[in-house]
């Protein structure tokens, strides 16, 4: 495929790195990586201007926040038209609630996780 990213060990053992630790300095990924932070820096940036790593974040602690139920709820849409499918998406992202949805294939339409305070709020 042309454009593919080719990656080699080390990349590999830089993504494993970041993805566990996000915090570490290029130094420190130097380090772990077996790499000057000269060219552990130019191997980040490309993988950044290649579009493999696409940002950076925080894990949270749901209980932390006051959401200590977590749940995988199941949708099914009446209609699957353009206008259907638009509507819901476009409500699911104005809920606070949803962390993620994904579109399954059988007889569920899509996946929603979701956290809440308890199950009075979920209902």
């Amino acid at each position: 495929m042309a454009g593919e990213v080719q990656f080699d060990r080390t990349d590999i053992r830089l993504l494993a790195e970041i993805q566990r630790d996000g915090r570490a300095t290029n130094a420190e990924l130097a380090t772990r990586v077996n790499l000057s932070p000269s060219a552990c820096l130019r191997r980040l940036q490309r993988l950044e201007s290649e579009g493999v790593i696409v940002g950076y974040g925080a894990r949270l602690e749901p209980r932390q926040l006051r959401l200590g139920l977590q749940a995988f709820v199941r949708v099914q849409l009446e209609k699957h038209d353009q206008a259907a499918i638009g509507h819901f998406v476009d409500s699911v992202q104005g809920w606070d609630e949803v962390v993620a949805c994904h579109a399954l294939t059988g007889d569920m339409d899509y996946l929603l996780h979701v956290y809440v305070r308890d199950l009075e709020h979920f209902s």
